[in-house]
């Protein structure tokens, strides 16, 4: 199967259960939002990626201007009842269309660990673009080095995987054009599924 509608499929399937793992306690994710939040200005254009359930619209698009994008209807359909207001885009982040110079800030949690391996260096590039000079992409990436793969019982469902380690993940960020602001990796533990470890990047689009 494509390793698309494996992704989308299975969260589709997992929507309500999904969100009710998600919304325990995330130390990490929790640092690392206030990590994004420092940076972004009040007003600020705002992108997530992978936005899911809208966990972060909330806070996200709070007194700014935000749309997320995810695969998966089930979990937009949740997000919309969470945020109304806000703009969700059901797509495909690694092919969708957006303007260029048209954010602030681009932001991705626990999504890009979904992407095949060959695909995220150039969304890299994509979301280079999408970004204002001085713009933020603020994101998790996996921490290992996995070949593309699918667990076939992730959360009740099959689920695909990939990553790099943290220096070839840092590599492609900066040949697609970004500096680093923040670079690091932190474990914490998952519900069921013991220790993750994830790669915690902040990389800015140089403003000349």
């Amino acid at each position: 199967m494509d390793p698309k509608r494996i992704v989308e499929d299975g969260y589709d399937r997992i929507a309500r259960r999904y969100e009710e793992w998600s919304s325990g306690g995330d130390e990490v994710r929790g640092w690392f939002l206030d990590e994004i939040l420092q940076r972004l200005p009040a007003g600020a254009d705002v992108l997530e990626l992978g936005c899911g359930s809208g966990g972060a619209a909330t806070i996200l698009s709070d007194g700014r201007s935000y749309t997320g994008v995810d695969l998966s209807a089930g979990q937009l359909a949740i997000a919309r009842e969470r945020l109304p207001d806000a703009t969700f885009i059901q797509g495909d982040l690694t092919t969708i269309e957006l303007p260029a110079a048209a954010f602030d800030a681009v932001v991705a949690f626990y999504v890009f660990n979904h992407v095949p391996r060959a695909e995220q260096a150039p969304t890299f590039v994509r979301i280079f673009r999408w970004l204002r000079p001085g713009g933020r992409f603020m994101l998790s990436l996996g921490a290992g080095d996995t070949d593309d793969e699918v667990q076939e019982d992730w959360l009740g469902v099959p689920m695909f995987f990939a990553g790099f380690e943290p220096d070839a993940n840092e590599r492609a960020l900066l040949d697609a054009g970004f500096e680093l602001e923040l670079s690091e990796t932190r474990t914490q533990l998952e519900e069921g599924e013991g220790e993750a470890t994830f790669h915690w990047v902040i990389a800015k689009r140089p403003a000349t």
